[in-house]
């Protein structure tokens, strides 16, 4: 069976490790991104089965990377979850108002992730 393959788009270089490093140990193939730009594009030429993308990237946000994401041919109906250090209730609905299908809080939790990303994978969004 083919490792599902995960869109990363975080410029914090210790969170994107962490994140690539708990999704490749669990197994599943994992592409980075360190700008909205650069994840727009690869999103596109990638065919990610989900994309955990931050929210404050330099260049375009992960709120602007998401709509352009959206608006293109390819791919997309990926399931997109928002990740970001926002921990506040208004924060979560702005999300989902975006348009993301989910909403994983930083700091990421090592434990909690593989779970979360199964979670979206199996139920395309969840919150």
């Amino acid at each position: 069976m083919t490792p599902s393959r995960i869109l990363v788009v975080e410029d914090n270089p210790k969170n994107l490790k962490l994140v690539r490093d708990v999704l490749t140990f669990c197994g599943y193939e994992v592409i980075e991104a360190t700008t909205g730009e650069d994840g727009v594009r690869l999103a596109g030429e990638m065919a990610p089965d989900l994309i955990l993308m931050d929210l404050q990237l330099p260049g375009i946000d992960g709120a602007e990377a998401l709509r352009q994401i959206r608006v293109g041919r390819t791919n997309s109906q990926v399931t997109v979850v928002a990740v970001t250090a926002f921990a506040m209730n208004d924060d979560r609905d702005r999300a989902f108002e975006w348009g993301f299908n989910g909403y994983v809080e930083k700091p990421i939790s090592v434990r909690g992730l593989p779970q979360q990303v199964e979670d979206f994978l199996r139920l395309g969004g969840a919150s």
